[in-house]
């Protein structure tokens, strides 16, 4: 008898991520938003009402404009996985906490459009769309996007502005313990360095955010200032200056490891992480940025299709 004839099988591979272990998107981002909360309630207690403002307008703008979105792409509507809410509260986190409201509506509809749904939504985003949106109304906007405007306002003080323009000694009116409780002035939540470390390491325990782009971000952070203030300690601050000023920590566990944008491979995310925490410091001293996080965090996406590329040996491979 002659063997029927079968059809040949198709296969059909989707947008990473494509990490399945029974968690849902909806429980990961929530879980993600839960770890910001540390963060969110300690800028409202430095910044007050207005902190709050930015980051309710952020959320709403991104959560409307997404479903707008889906509406016009004739899609099903993905508001409800929490993605959106998620991305609005790290934009607004990169934010100062005096920012015009036409300027958070901007930044995070432009997150949404560019960042995210341009490229199909969720999982096909080549860049973190939360440093997409922030990078566009910083360049647009510098002054109204520029955590130093609010230093009329506040007695807090930018450690980073202070080295740029006035030097290392005027840099040291903030002390490390002042860092790291969030008293120095920056975007409204990435300068609650302990809260978000808190954040961070709640994620890693959960198992919901894998510790290798962290930590390679955060030695790459630290090797480069080392570097550089061993070879002009008179004009370079130490490595823990670099790690707890600025939105370091805000980058290395929730801006540098969006899985759409960051390599797969455990190499790829260790180069990708130096690669970043490098940048953040090359930009720092040689760039017109005080903080260069951001785009070192966009920089490092641009090579991940070749981070990826480094790989484990095969077991048995010659």
């Amino acid at each position: 008898m002659a063997k029927e004839a079968t059809a040949p099988t198709l296969y059909t591979v989707a947008a990473p991520p494509h990490w399945h272990c029974g968690r849902t998107v909806t429980g990961v981002m929530q879980q993600y938003i839960l770890a910001l909360v540390p963060a969110a309630v300690m800028a409202v207690v430095y910044y007050g009402l207005p902190a709050l403002r930015v980051m309710a307008l952020s959320c709403a703008t991104a959560v409307a404009v997404e479903a707008l979105c889906c509406r016009v792409m004739d899609r099903e509507s993905s508001v409800d996985d929490f993605h959106a809410v998620l991305v609005g509260l790290l934009l607004a986190f990169l934010l100062p906490a005096m920012a015009p409201w036409w300027l958070v509506v901007m930044g995070s509809a432009l997150a949404i459009i560019i960042g995210k749904m341009f490229f199909g939504g969720l999982g096909g985003n080549p860049l973190c769309p939360a440093v997409v949106g922030w990078a566009i109304v910083a360049l647009s906007w510098k002054t109204q996007a520029d955590p130093d405007a609010m230093v009329l306002s506040t007695m807090l003080v930018n450690p980073l502005t202070q080295l740029k323009y006035l030097g290392l000694e005027a840099a040291g009116q903030v002390s490390l313990t002042d860092m790291l409780l969030g008293r120095q002035l920056g975007g409204l939540g990435a300068t609650q360095v302990l809260a978000l470390f808190a954040g961070g390491f709640y994620l890693i325990s959960r198992g919901l955010l894998r510790c290798y782009v962290p930590l390679a971000f955060l030695a790459g952070v630290l090797l480069a200032g080392l570097a550089f203030s061993l070879a002009d300690p008179g004009a370079q601050p130490g490595p823990l200056f670099h790690l707890f000023t600025g939105s370091v920590v805000l980058a290395a566990f929730f801006l540098a490891t969006d899985p759409s944008s960051s390599p797969v491979t455990r190499p790829g995310m260790v180069a990708f992480g130096l690669t970043a925490g490098v940048m953040t410091v090359l930009i720092r001293v040689y760039g017109i940025y005080p903080d260069g996080t951001p785009f070192a965090v966009l920089f490092a996406a641009l090579f991940t299709p070749v981070f990826d590329l480094l790989r484990p040996k095969p077991f048995g491979a010659r």
